[in-house]
């Protein structure tokens, strides 16, 4: 049964996120947990919150068929580009630079291998 988890909005560019979820990615949860916890990225966290996310969902979906939390991997992890948000920085003699300041979304499923 697989579980999915979403963050919108994140205010880190989707280049920065996919470094990370690289590393997660087909692992078990609780192997990606660890990595996550140790890993010295600010963004770590934001990805662990929605692996856990998803950890709990898959948990708590269905009352019928009980999920083992220690059954369950990463099936899918992936960040996508958000809207980037325009910014202006003035410079010199009166000109401007246009900033963007990058946004992404994180996705997770996890699944514990059987349909």
């Amino acid at each position: 049964m697989e579980a999915r988890a979403r963050l919108t909005q994140i205010g880190v560019p989707a280049t920065k996120v996919r470094q990370l979820v690289a590393l997660i990615r087909g692992k078990r949860v609780e192997e990606a947990l660890s990595i996550l916890r140790f890993s010295s990225r600010p963004v770590a966290k934001l990805v662990e919150k929605t692996l856990r996310s998803a950890i709990a969902n898959s948990v708590n979906r269905d009352a019928t068929r009980p999920v083992d939390p220690e059954q369950l991997f990463v099936k899918t992890v992936f960040a996508d580009e958000g809207r980037d948000l325009k910014r202006i920085m003035t410079r010199a003699r009166g000109s401007a630079d246009r900033l963007k300041k990058r946004h992404s979304h994180l996705t997770v499923v996890v699944s514990d291998g059987q349909n």
